[in-house]
């Protein structure tokens, strides 16, 4: 005898976000807190004023003693090295986690590859829009017809506007003595991206809130 009985539909089991979201936020909070503290540093060596020794770094391989205020950078630019660090693990953690579900709530491959999720952010050129691509395919699969969150393309552009300011240009390529340098003579640059960088990880907290509470909802069976 057969059972024509409707049999109700079995979605299948997403990955939980919730507690990688909550730690990607707590790290993208300490890096905000860690470049409002850098900022808040830099002004006070501008504001201080070089030494008439000249800046650190001296040329030629030789470099002077620092002062006590040049010396709480060091370790304040060490910690927030730190803090990006960790951020980065996280996010990128939260992030493959919801670009997983994404494809199993659509069904349908990402349009990035699995290595796209690390390389995208290295990758020169391509490290300018693949991972807001990625992120905005995330939401596309997750809630398909609607319309992106305003915060992903804050936050994409203000980390643009950073790394392009500065903390690519200057705090990557450049030791933390010539940044030092630079406070004393050109501090508003470096505040630019630091008020950029800032402004990215409030973003970036937006961000991960808005695609997780999708991944979050209620699906019909």
């Amino acid at each position: 005898m057969n059972d024509d009985t409707p049999q109700p539909t079995v979605h299948p089991a997403l990955q939980p976000v919730r507690g990688a979201a909550g730690t990607a936020i707590t790290g993208l909070i300490l890096v905000g807190a860690a470049w409002v503290v850098r900022a808040v540093w830099q002004v006070r060596l501008a504001t201080t004023g070089q030494p008439s020794s000249g800046p650190p770094d001296q040329g030629n391989g030789q470099h002077r003693p620092l002062t006590g205020l040049e010396d709480a950078y060091h370790i304040i630019t060490t910690l927030g090295d730190v803090a990006t660090l960790l951020c980065a693990i996280a996010f990128l953690a939260w992030l493959v986690r919801v670009r997983d579900n994404a494809r199993v709530l659509s069904g349908q491959p990402p349009r990035y590859s699995g290595p796209w999720v690390y390389l995208g952010w290295i990758v020169p050129v391509m490290n300018l829009w693949v991972p807001r691509g990625i992120v905005a395919d995330v939401h596309q699969q997750s809630a398909p017809g609607e319309r992106l969150p305003h915060a992903v393309n804050w936050w994409w552009g203000l980390w643009l506007a950073g790394m392009l300011s500065g903390l690519g240009l200057m705090y990557t390529n450049s030791t933390t003595d010539d940044v030092i340098a630079r406070a004393y003579t050109d501090v508003r640059l470096l505040l630019v991206a630091d008020a950029a960088v800032v402004g990215a990880a409030v973003a970036g907290v937006l961000v991960i809130r808005a695609l997780t509470a999708v991944q979050q909802r209620p699906r019909p069976c």
